[in-house]
């Protein structure tokens, strides 16, 4: 059985930094993508970043320059350190594994989600 579970989030002033951990197991693709969304109260899910296999990197356009994605292939673990941090990105923040089994068989895994808020 396949679980992703996240942790790391809490309470921080803004311009702070926190440093969130996502924790997969089971039986994942060697070729994937790892990927951390966020979600705000009353608004849309949206990218934050994501890592691939090989390295490869994507950030939102809103966390440029101030948050960065990294892995450990070998423990199936990728973080994501969260630097001047504003009101603005507090939400809860959602780790996703992707990948294919085969050219027919999809997988795609999400956690239950780690709270991130940021308030003076």
């Amino acid at each position: 059985q396949v679980q992703v579970v996240e942790s790391g989030g809490g309470l921080v002033q803004p311009g702070g930094s926190l440093r969130l951990s996502c924790a997969a197991s089971g039986s994942i693709p060697t070729m994937n993508t790892m990927a951390w969304y966020r979600q705000a109260p009353g608004k849309e899910r949206e990218l934050v970043a994501a890592i691939t296999s090989g390295g490869g990197t994507n950030y939102g356009d809103s966390v440029k320059g101030r948050f960065t994605i990294s892995r450990d292939n070998a423990k199936n673990m990728v973080y994501l350190e969260v630097n001047n941090l504003k009101p603005e990105d507090t939400a809860v923040y959602y780790c996703q594994v992707r990948g294919y089994y085969n050219s027919f068989q999809k997988f795609e895994v999400w956690g239950q989600g780690t709270l991130v808020t940021v308030s003076s």
